[in-house]
């Protein structure tokens, strides 16, 4: 079984490629730092939503991996701020999937 951290965006209007362009320059840096990124794209309802989607072994390890992420000069001093600038809300939920079911979502949601 796996953590899965399904962060949904809601985006300030006209912000979407730039979020993109963001989101794109931080992901390597997400995967550097340990994080399991599953999935990443935009949501098929609504313009300005996108979905982000990452996997861990237990939430000790998702707390452990961003509080170091996010307290590091790379976040704070790299892409934090422009992705920030055109956030209008963002939402985390956590659930427990099989790996088999991870699969399938990395599977499908490949750029």
């Amino acid at each position: 079984m796996k953590l899965i951290e399904v962060r949904t965006y809601r985006l300030r209007p006209g912000c979407a490629e730039r979020f993109v362009t963001a989101v794109r320059a931080a992901l390597p840096l997400v995967r550097a730092s340990g994080m399991d990124v599953v999935a990443f794209g935009r949501s098929d309802h609504e313009e300005e939503s996108f979905f982000l989607i990452r996997a861990f072994d237990s939430r000790e390890q998702l707390v452990a991996r961003q509080d170091a992420f996010y307290g590091s000069a790379v976040w704070r001093e790299g892409p934090r701020q422009a992705l920030v600038d055109c956030l209008d809300t963002y939402l985390n939920t956590l659930l427990w999937l099989p790996e088999a079911a991870v699969d399938s979502l990395r599977a499908n949601h490949q750029p």
